[in-house]
């Protein structure tokens, strides 16, 4: 997922207050249900997503789509879990659709016949992306423990057939980053217009898999090389992009284009977070839609303006130009590898804990024996084990 940019909304965030009037979220995340067929080694869902089983009514969830277009926002994604779990959909879109939002349905295409298809075309529905795991049926379905490959396939023909265009999103890691050449050619034999190689991001399930799934300086630097001839060779006919592992990087992405500039999520249960990870994090009451209005908690909110601009920055970050650029890089990250999210994120070469993610890179060249098993979503061991290991217990 992408964040849109916002001039507005950034230089709100580097006066180091909290937004100003007017400046609200262009991008609204509604996490629909946590609910979900698949049990992916690499979701993004906290792993404590069953303790959380309490779903906004569909009422609610019609307020909060007002309510964000009122602060405005105007891209809308529809995601989960996945959403076709929830029988409410059309309505949303609908809703969405009223209201001027632009909608993108994020799916695994579990649920999405040929009929309700139909029915969210009709309803105004803009966009779906489509997750593949992999070029082929066994590791596609290894992958989220559920077998789903022939499935998507059909569900990748009726969205075309439907008018949309063929949008593809497949999570790239070690398990599968070798087959990247494979997964492209997949994608123009659907008649693809658009694919993200999204390199998997070290959060929730996946960074309690991560000894697993980071891939090595060399499969990486293969898929690259294999992406660009790709790309040469399709030419304008297919869009790809490339997104590289934050691990690889010597500086780090500014999450979500700055904490609490451009984007709101709101999960299943209501609860409203500047990043779609962010619960994680200790020390922060996140408000709940139930509660306050969007105004009110994305203007006024502790949670919202606590790393908003340049104030609670420690050194290097303080003093780094680079700061306009990337606002001290992911909290989420700074947490789960050094226990602090107020933490520079360790991905940057200059942060004092750089080495946490040097050494994880380097052991990935050779994996010790003895490694944790993979870990599915929904496994019942995972939060034992998660609480075992601490923030920083995988670094």
């Amino acid at each position: 997922m992408h964040a849109v940019g916002s001039a507005s909304a950034s230089e709100g965030a580097r006066s180091g207050a909290s937004v100003p009037r007017g400046a609200g979220p262009l991008w609204l995340l509604a996490e629909l249900t946590y609910r979900c067929p698949l049990h992916c080694v690499f979701c993004y869902n906290p792993l404590d997503y069953a303790a959380r089983p309490e779903e906004l009514s569909t009422e609610e969830w019609l307020r909060v789509l007002r309510e964000g277009r009122a602060l405005g926002a105007v891209q809308l994604g529809l995601s989960g879990g996945e959403p076709l779990l929830r029988d409410d959909l059309e309505f949303l879109v609908a809703e969405a659709r009223r209201l001027g939002y632009y909608s993108n349905l994020i799916t695994s295409g579990v649920g999405l016949t040929d009929t309700r298809l139909g029915s969210l075309r009709t309803e105004g529905l803009d966009h779906i992306q489509l997750s593949f795991q992999d070029s082929t049926r066994e590791l596609n379905d290894f992958l989220s423990s559920a077998r789903t490959f022939e499935l998507k396939s059909k569900v990748a023909r009726m969205i075309k057939a439907h008018g949309y265009p063929m949008v593809l999103n497949v999570v790239v890691h070690r398990l599968n980053i070798d087959h990247v050449g494979q997964i492209l050619e997949m994608a123009e034999a659907m008649g693809a217009e658009y694919v993200e190689l999204a390199n998997t991001q070290y959060y929730g399930w996946a960074h309690l898999n991560r000894e697993r799934l980071l891939p090595t300086r060399e499969q990486l630097a293969r898929a690259e090389e294999l992406t660009q001839r790709f790309r040469r060779k399709v030419g304008d006919k297919m869009r790809v992009y490339f997104v590289v592992p934050d691990y690889f990087e010597e500086r780090p992405k500014a999450c979500m284009n700055g904490w609490g500039s451009t984007f709101l999520g709101i999960a299943p249960d209501g609860t409203a977070l500047p990043c779609h990870a962010a619960r994680m994090l200790p020390g922060l009451v996140f408000p709940n839609v139930r509660e306050a209005s969007l105004e009110a908690i994305w203007h006024g909110s502790d949670a919202f303006n606590r790393y908003r601009g340049y104030g609670w920055m420690k050194e290097p970050c303080r003093s780094c130009p680079e700061r306009t650029k990337d606002f001290g890089g992911c909290r989420c990250q700074a947490y789960l590898l050094t226990g602090d999210a107020a933490n520079t994120d360790p991905v940057c070469s200059l942060a004092p804990e750089h080495a946490r993610v040097t050494e994880a890179v380097e052991a990935a060249r050779a994996p010790r024996l003895g490694a944790q098993p993979i870990v599915f979503r929904g496994d019942a061991s995972s939060r034992a084990l998660a609480a075992s290991r601490g923030p920083a217990g995988a670094g």
